[in-house]
């Protein structure tokens, strides 16, 4: 199963309040496809006679040791998309080795993800307006044994979303006739959803419904005392994620993240922002060679994968399409479009003479490709 039939699946199996809270993207969802088109005007370079009969895929980042280089991005209520869908996640990133980001918004509480992905969960923070609130999730994380965190920055105030304001998507839902009639007309997630319980965002205790994430409300404490704050509090791997230029990457890397993430938040945030992959190299350039960089934002097959490593990621993160095939599938979904994306990135190593991931950089570019 690839991106594109996963998602053409979802689309005929998930509610269309649903599919298009996360499909959806910011204003007229321009950026979203300028992400996914930017990776066709990246070219590798092919190389011949090389021995490549045995190449690896694992890597390390942070200190971190996996098995593959792409993990699950962090993703708000993924339940929607199937039932448990978070511990199907939870589930293969230790079976692969790989890491499984959770959010704030999680439809499983930060806890229950840590035991059941141990050190393969990095817990993603939101922050609110007062910035307490965001010390204190970070507090809980540390307490549930998280070793890294991704404070994810690019999100001052939600976006405007036309698809979800068309639809009337609202946390908790909102079920009028229209969205009843939505439910009514895809009976298998429906039950499936009844049976399994509607899902809410889990780290917020003491509300039934969910209402305690206040999806539309003020993330401005994440600026850059709080950013100096939870440095200096958290002593695990600190990610800054939502990075989209070098004047920020520097001040960042500055302030002492261990990481940046590159992400334009999948074309969510700013309609009008570049293509994520196309401020990568920048970034790095800002950065220098070693620090380390992950990314996500159009990634869609095995050869997405290293294009964006030899941009200058360290480690890639996949999105939207993990929801769709497990939309599409359940745990065999997902399990599927893994399969298919680590043989897409193995077989891409081999025609670019690499055995390693190590071996993926410049050089694997044709001429040309650094200029973006």
């Amino acid at each position: 199963m690839n991106a594109e039939s996963a998602r053409l699946n979802a689309r005929v199996r998930l509610p269309r309040i649903v599919f298009d809270y996360i499909d959806g993207a910011a204003g007229r969802e321009r950026c979203l496809a300028r992400n996914s088109a930017a990776f066709d005007g990246i070219f590798l370079k092919p190389r011949v006679l090389q021995d490549v009969d045995h190449r690896s895929l694992g890597t390390s980042v942070m200190g971190f040791k996996f098995d593959l280089p792409f993990g699950f991005a962090p993703m708000g209520l993924c339940g929607l998309a199937w039932p448990g869908a978070d511990r199907i996640m939870a589930r293969e990133a230790v079976r692969r080795n790989i890491p499984v980001c959770v959010s704030t918004a999680a439809s499983i509480a930060l806890e229950g993800m840590r035991e059941l992905a141990q050190s393969n969960a990095w817990f993603q923070l939101y922050v609110g307006g007062s910035g307490q609130s965001g010390l204190q999730m970070a507090k809980r994380a540390d307490d549930a044994g998280y070793e890294t965190i991704i404070l994810t920055a690019d999100v001052p105030v939600l976006a405007l979303r036309d698809r979800d304001k068309k639809n009337g998507f609202k946390l908790p839902f909102r079920i009028g006739l229209k969205q009843f009639a939505d439910f009514a007309s895809h009976p298998n997630w429906s039950v499936r959803t009844l049976i399994e319980g509607v899902p809410r965002t889990r780290n917020f205790d003491g509300s039934e419904a969910g209402s305690g994430f206040d999806r539309t409300g003020s993330r401005g404490g994440a600026n850059w005392n709080f950013l100096e704050k939870l440095r200096s509090l958290w002593k695990g791997k600190l990610v800054v994620k939502g990075i989209m230029c070098p004047e920020d990457a520097i001040r960042v890397k500055q302030a002492g993240a261990d990481a940046i993430y590159v992400s334009n938040h999948g074309g969510r945030q700013l309609d009008s922002a570049l293509a994520a992959i196309t401020v990568l190299p920048a970034v790095r350039d800002a950065v220098g060679a070693e620090f380390p960089l992950m990314f996500d934002s159009g990634v869609r097959n095995g050869e997405d994968v290293v294009r964006a490593l030899a941009l200058g990621a360290n480690f890639v993160f996949l999105g939207r399409p993990v929801l769709f095939s497990m939309a599409a599938n359940g745990a065999a979904g997902l399990d599927e479009f893994i399969d298919g994306i680590t043989e897409g990135v193995s077989k891409t190593m081999a025609q670019i003479g690499a055995v390693g991931v190590a071996d993926i950089g410049v050089n694997s570019l044709a001429s040309g490709n650094r200029s973006i």
